[in-house]
């Protein structure tokens, strides 16, 4: 059930501030996004409304703020310039549709197997492509001549963006009573507008109302035709919204020592972008910057994060005209500034100091999302980190051999036994020079897969054809559950030892 979370006056007072704080910061953002999505702006504000609200009241994290992102914004550029933003509104309302669904199949724990390196090669790949849609602003002139600023228009800009991002970062060693990017907009507003400068507005790029989302059912064919073009991007949409949605959720978890509900968070932010799709806005999902804010300004509730949904929509409603005062160089700054924080500067130092490979899927992950996607670059790295892994712990096998009493030579096997150790495996055996009689010992040894146990059945199968015996002894509980399971897929004796006890994992 819903609860704002407070039961006292000075919590009360706390969230809201906190949300008013938020919701000063979410404005420029919201805009900035929308651009670098290139739909209106009144797209992205009404998504950081809507996204906000809704995760806010459903979704698994009291305290976090959700909203149009740039991790999103810069997988629909090629979707809007290839089919219109109809086909958006649509690929969000079926982004919404496939996260609830990962929330309901309880798919939210795997965020627990991305590697650190990949999560590195997630920020800073996306710091990277943040900063390359910022280059397009660069240009003037109609769509099909777009031409580089030159001259004076280049160095004016360049100067706005540059004062701009001194505000963003120095204020705060001044005051911390308005948030530094907003005050940065409204002070460059004010040079613009008072020293009547020519630059660029949102007011030239975008043209704003100051009214509610009214329902809106995309305007595409609903086909089959449609549902290929949408799908690879609502996939790679919903994949990056709950990557960085749970990403976020244990950051704030961490921070607060509390615990959120990935999966009620996966069906939270699902409800968002679906409602959302449905009212004009181009999605979105948690905001790992935004939610810093209200967590170091005391919003730890789910009333903050509401608070700064409503305040933004008072904003949308009666200040509209303002934000179309403000110039672009002012957001392109806010990005900048977005950039420098998103980039993990850490990951430079860390080159050297940790293991080859995870520097290079930290790189490779920041690769390929500048070059493809970030969902994309995420599995990339999954894939090749659990590749390592496998790599490297196929090293670890080893064996022991001896004759014992009875004549019967004893094999004591060391370390997994898994896809990627079974050619060190069979290496380690000699059915034609062995005793009858031979016993794999298993005590510091897993049989963890399908191909351990192919490889069991075919050393079986080598030491029958030479009509001796193979036994396997001291396996787990769970190897025996394994065999057990494969049935007469393996042709081997298992010896249990009545003196000897296996470690259950479960009771360690």
């Amino acid at each position: 059930m819903f609860q704002l979370g407070c039961a006292s006056r000075v919590c009360f007072r706390n969230e809201i501030l906190s949300g008013l704080t938020v919701a000063l910061a979410l404005v420029p953002e919201a805009v900035a996004f929308a651009f670098v999505a290139d739909v209106p702006a009144m797209v992205g504000l009404y998504a950081a409304f809507m996204v906000g609200l809704l995760a806010a009241i459903f979704g698994g994290r009291p305290g976090m703020i959700s909203g149009a992102t740039g991790s999103m914004a810069v997988v629909m550029v090629a979707l809007v310039a290839d089919h219109g933003v109809e086909y958006l509104f649509a690929t969000v309302v079926l982004t919404g549709l496939l996260q609830m669904t990962a929330g309901v199949l309880r798919l939210g724990k795997f965020i627990r197997i991305v590697p650190h390196p990949v999560m590195l090669g997630f920020v800073n790949g996306l710091a990277i492509v943040i900063l390359l849609s910022q280059l397009q602003h660069f240009q003037v002139g109609p769509d099909d001549a777009k031409q580089w600023m030159a001259d004076t228009v280049l160095w004016t800009f360049l100067g706005l963006i540059v004062l701009t991002m001194v505000i963003i970062q120095y204020l705060p060693k001044l005051t911390t009573a308005i948030p530094s990017s907003l005050a940065a907009i409204v002070v460059v507003s004010l040079l613009v507008i008072g020293l009547d400068i020519d630059t660029t507005t949102v007011g030239n790029l975008s043209s704003l109302q100051g009214s509610l989302p009214d329902f809106h059912i995309p305007d595409v064919p609903w086909n089959l035709e449609t549902l290929k073009i949408i799908l690879p991007y609502a996939v790679i949409l919903a994949a990056i919204g709950l990557i960085e949605s749970l990403l976020t959720l244990n950051l704030i978890d961490d921070l607060t020592n509390t615990r959120g509900r990935g999966n009620r968070e996966c069906v939270g932010q699902g409800i968002a972008n679906t409602v959302t799709g449905l009212f004009g806005g181009m999605g979105g999902c948690a905001m790992i910057g935004q939610s810093m804010i209200n967590i170091n300004s005391g919003g730890h509730q789910r009333l903050s994060a509401v608070a700064a949904a409503l305040f933004l929509l008072s904003f949308i409603l009666f200040g509209y005209q303002l934000i179309e005062q403000i110039p672009l160089a002012a957001l392109v700054g806010v990005m900048f500034i977005v950039v420098m924080a998103t980039f993990e500067w850490s990951s430079l130092r860390v080159i050297g100091k940790v293991p080859g490979s995870d520097v290079f899927v930290l790189v490779l992950v920041s690769a390929v999302t500048v070059v493809t996607d970030l969902a994309i670059a995420v599995i990339v790295g999954v894939i090749v980190s659990a590749l390592v892994f496998a790599w490297e712990h196929a090293k670890q096998i080893s064996v022991q051999h001896y004759i014992d009493d009875n004549g019967s030579k004893i094999y004591e096997l060391s370390g997994p036994l898994f896809f990627a150790s079974v050619k060190h495996f069979r290496d380690f055996f000699h059915p034609a020079t062995d005793p009858d009689d031979v016993i794999i010992e298993f005590q510091d040894s897993r049989v963890v897969d399908h191909s351990a146990i192919e490889a069991i059945d075919n050393l079986a199968e080598k030491y029958i054809k030479a009509g001796k015996t193979l036994h396997l002894r001291h396996l787990s509980p769970e190897c025996r559950g394994l065999l057990k399971k494969a049935g007469n897929l393996v042709e081997v004796n298992v010896l249990e030892d009545p003196k000897y006890h296996v470690a259950d994992d479960q009771l360690a």
